[in-house]
């Protein structure tokens, strides 16, 4: 998507492995349309994943604060350095583009290996107000969308270099097929900072919703159970940030006593899921349910800040730990192993994502099942009910409706964009994955 200046934008496809592929069109002109049906033919026809790297012009205006910032020596920032320096070589589109130093690059992860990183990136996030909101879509200066995009496919490989663990080089798909840079460890990083960046703009959110509920319930048990997990922060911090720098994690981190902590709220967010779903089944389908009933098992149910909603944000802060907890484990795992990187990585954040994604899943069919309930008036023996109670009973209806609004439940895998940042300097800012 190019700005008003019509901008010419390159795009590479990178292999995480040596693949054979339909021929490329290298050099030629094609639109976002295209672009989209190319990576759809890649995704089925390729038996290692391959993603597609584009390089836009950077925005005037970014909300740098929702990424991840890493420094030009991390591996990220320097993988990408050297991908764009070799690729500079052999393209004058690219060389064009990246004169500046300066860029936004967008990476394009197939539907079919983003669902092997769980649902919980799939789903678009609304953040508090517009500030920032460039993800999906890239705008100008001006801050309106740009469109109308001149994508130009790089051709040819970018150097030949070894293919291995997170320290290696980019380097050249084996002949026989259209020629592909093979980059694994460079889309190795790039999945796990901006998996990682999703999942912490997840747990901030979290934590501003559970702030903001506990200042009208004033319940301690509840404020000592959302202290505990966001005290968990810091060693989560530390641990990604030397982990995503090549080092080795150590017991001085305190990140087994972070996992112990998170994995102790997650045990009481299965056990008060049973409860909810316990208390739903025994509701008799198709009939109206009493709001005092309801409200004892869903406690403040009807309240906008009552114990049943402080209950659901506590479970996405904790379920956000866990799901960066989870990526720092696969690319330790992966980079332990440097043959097949890549494969190391989406097995092990494959499995440990599906016991969270089931309890998302859980979650989120409760929620659908209390939006569908109908209220039945108070059983009693007046026959008139005050002004009041009416309006409390419309405003429960009404709250409870809402619980189901914007939850997705299943839903069809969708390509996953991870958009980074580059300074002059070779920093980088990786932006929260999102949906295509």
């Amino acid at each position: 998507m190019t700005d008003d200046r019509k901008t010419t934008v390159p795009v590479w496809t990178l292999a995480t492995a040596d693949v054979r592929v339909p021929g490329l069109t290298a050099g030629e002109l094609m639109t976002a349309e295209r672009l989209a049906e190319l990576r759809g033919v890649l995704a089925v026809l390729a038996d290692e994943p391959i993603v597609t790297l584009e390089a836009h012009p950077l925005p005037d205006k970014i909300d740098r604060g929702r990424g991840l910032p890493l420094d030009a020596a991390s591996p990220l920032a320097q993988h990408l350095s050297q991908f764009i320096t070799q690729s500079t070589r052999s393209s004058l589109t690219a060389a064009r583009a990246t004169a500046s130093g300066e860029c936004l690059y967008r990476m394009v992860i197939p539907a079919k290996v983003a669902a092997q990183l769980g649902q919980g990136i799939l789903r678009p996030m609304a953040p508090k107000g517009a500030a920032g909101a460039i993800y999906g879509e890239l705008v100008n200066a001006s801050g309106r969308i740009a469109s109308k995009a001149t994508f130009v496919p790089v051709g040819g490989a970018a150097a030949v270099g070894t293919v291995g663990g997170a320290g290696a080089t980019a380097g050249a798909a084996a002949a026989g097929g259209a020629a592909l840079t093979v980059a694994a460890p460079l889309v190795l990083m790039a999945v796990a900072v901006g998996v990682s960046a999703h999942a912490d703009q997840k747990r901030q959110q979290a934590i501003e919703h559970i702030t903001e509920l506990l200042e009208q319930l004033q319940q301690d048990k509840l404020d000592d159970e959302r202290s505990a997990l966001d005290g968990c922060r810091a060693a989560v911090d530390k641990a990604t940030a030397i982990l995503l720098d090549q080092g080795k994690l150590g017991a001085s981190l305190g990140l087994d006593s972070a996992v112990h902590t998170i994995d102790t709220a997650l045990s009481k967010v299965e056990i008060r899921l049973g409860r909810w779903r316990s208390a739903l089944d025994a509701v008799p389908e198709g009939e109206a349910v009493e709001l005092g009933t309801l409200t004892q098992s869903f406690p403040g149910i009807d309240d906008q800040g009552g114990m049943f909603r402080t209950h659901l944000e506590l479970a996405a802060l904790a379920i956000a730990l866990k799901r960066r907890v989870v990526v720092l484990q696969a690319v330790e795992h992966a980079q332990s192993e440097p043959g097949n990187p890549f494969e190391n990585f989406t097995r092990e954040l494959k499995r440990d994502q599906q016991g969270l994604d089931a309890l998302e899943s859980g979650i989120a069919g409760v929620l659908v099942r209390l939006s569908a309930l109908e209220l039945a008036r108070p059983n009693g023996l007046r026959p008139v009910f005050t002004t009041g109670e009416v309006d409390r009973l419309m405003s429960a209806a009404h709250r409870i409706h809402q619980l189901g609004r914007g939850v997705t439940v299943g839903g069809r895998p969708r390509d996953v964009a991870i958009e980074i940042a580059r300074d002059k300097d070779g920093s980088v800012t990786v932006f929260p994955a999102l949906p295509v």
